[in-house]
C-alpha cells in the first residue's frame, strides 16, 4: 500500500512543503519572501511588476498583483506551460537547498507520494498543481507533488543516499 503526504495550509503538518511557506529566498541577489512571490513573478519580464510582486507582505498577495497584472500587461511565461513547470522547480530547488532543515525534511518523507489537497478547491489551475485522493487514488496532475519528489530524488542522488 502506498503511503501518501498531503499538505495544504502553511500552519497544518506538511505546510512548509507548500510555496506560500514563509521561508525567504535569495535570487538574483533579491530577497523574496516566499517561493511563491519568486514563482509569480518569473511570469513577468517586466521589472516594475516583478518588484510589485516581490514587495507584497504575504504570498497571497503576491499573488493576487500577479493575477491583475497578467490582465493588464503580456506575460511573459504562460500558466501551466513548461517553462512555468521549469520555473516552479527552479524556486523549489532555490527553497530547499537555502533551507537545511526543510532539506532534511523532504529526505524524511521517504519514498511517500506527495500531494497538495486541493480537495476544498478542486478546479481548473488547482488540478493541476494538486490533487484529490479519492479511492486511493489521486484525481489531479499533481505537479507541484511531482517537483517535490523528483526534487527529493535529485537530493538524494547529491547527498549519496542512492
Amino acid at each position: 500500500m502506498m503511503a501518501y503526504i498531503s499538505f495544504t495550509k502553511t500552519k497544518l503538518p506538511y505546510g512548509w512543503l507548500g510555496n506560500m511557506f514563509p521561508a525567504p529566498i535569495t535570487y538574483q541577489g533579491q530577497i523574496w519572501r516566499t517561493c511563491e512571490a519568486l514563482f509569480q513573478a518569473l511570469r513577468f519580464e517586466d521589472v516594475t511588476i516583478r518588484e510589485m510582486i516581490r514587495n507584497e507582505k504575504s504570498p497571497m498577495s503576491a499573488k493576487m498583483v500577479a493575477r491583475r497584472k497578467e490582465h493588464m500587461t503580456k506575460r511573459v511565461v504562460e500558466p501551466m506551460s513548461m517553462e512555468d513547470i521549469d520555473n516552479m522547480r527552479l524556486c523549489l530547488r532555490i527553497k530547499f537547498d537555502q533551507h537545511r532543515d526543510l532539506r532534511d525534511k523532504l529526505l524524511n518523507t521517504r519514498d511517500h507520494i506527495i500531494f497538495e489537497d486541493i480537495s476544498s478547491r478542486n478546479k481548473g489551475r488547482h488540478k493541476f498543481w494538486g490533487a484529490v485522493k479519492t479511492d486511493g487514488e489521486l484525481d489531479g496532475n499533481n505537479m507541484l507533488g511531482k517537483l517535490l519528489m523528483e526534487l527529493r530524488v535529485e537530493i538524494k542522488n547529491e547527498d549519496g543516499f542512492l
